[in-house]
């Protein structure tokens, strides 16, 4: 919408769910600014604002109206969790479906939106799934917009994944819309205004990279394990710019 020759300026809201790493904020500047690199278009008057829910933080309920829409990072915290921060989540990504407004949830936040709007989250059956992952595209009977224009690319795309909890039952009316042979439910929609991606298309592999090592760090996965994963990681690239595509169409329609 464009009056008096200005254009109307689109305003999203980044649900941030962890902290910054030490690393991602000395070498990228935050979490908020790797997702910018990933999301944002410069010059297309866009507005971006950070709130750190994992700290409290959260967009006045007042002005949700005014959002176009909102994506939920990934996080170290259990999605079936009931800390108070987790609990307000989930009330307000309920708030949103009912607005239907867009919800772009990644990692932890598609499994929380998958708790939030009434589905089931758990450990995976197989252990931490770490690296990258082939994704399969579902053909559906019921076409979305943002999955337009997959069918001249590979049916299965590379995505960078770092989990221990998967969604193991969509909420209904979801439809799945991709899976691989380690997760039932890579990725799942609901009408055309949620979105949850198991894997994380924001990520750099120097950031996994970081990431394998502290959890090595912190003993949360083994050394033989974090070896493997990393030798993985040169053999093959993500397919970051389909996934952008894919999560900029979603969001914006473009």
């Amino acid at each position: 919408m464009v009056i008096m020759g200005i254009k109307e300026e689109k305003r999203y809201g980044l649900l941030q769910a962890c902290q910054d790493s030490e690393y991602v904020k000395n070498v990228y500047g935050g979490y908020f600014n790797v997702f910018m690199a990933a999301l944002r278009e410069e010059g297309s008057g866009e507005r971006w604002d950070l709130f750190r829910v994992v700290n409290g933080e959260f967009p006045d309920m007042n002005e949700l109206e005014s959002y176009h829409g909102f994506v939920v990072s990934g996080s170290p915290h259990d999605a079936n969790g009931n800390d108070c921060w987790i609990l307000k989540l989930c009330f307000l990504l309920q708030t949103l479906d009912s607005m239907r407004k867009k919800v772009l949830g990644i990692c932890f936040g598609h499994q929380v939106l998958s708790r939030a709007l009434g589905g089931k989250v758990g450990r995976t059956y197989s252990g931490w799934d770490i690296g990258l992952r082939s994704v399969k595209i579902v053909k559906s009977f019921s076409p979305c917009a943002f999955l337009e224009g997959l069918d001249e690319t590979p049916p299965a795309l590379s995505i960078i994944e770092c989990h221990q909890d998967e969604v193991l039952e969509v909420p209904v009316g979801a439809e799945v819309r991709a899976y691989s042979d380690k997760t039932g439910v890579e990725m799942f929609s609901i009408a055309d205004h949620i979105l949850g991606i198991q894997g994380h298309p924001e990520y750099t592999k120097d950031i996994l990279h970081h990431l394998i090592d502290r959890l090595l760090t912190n003993d949360c996965i083994e050394k033989g394990f974090a070896q493997d994963a990393k030798s993985k990681l040169e053999t093959a690239e993500p397919d970051r710019k389909r996934w952008e595509r894919i999560c900029k169409k979603f969001l914006k329609g473009t």
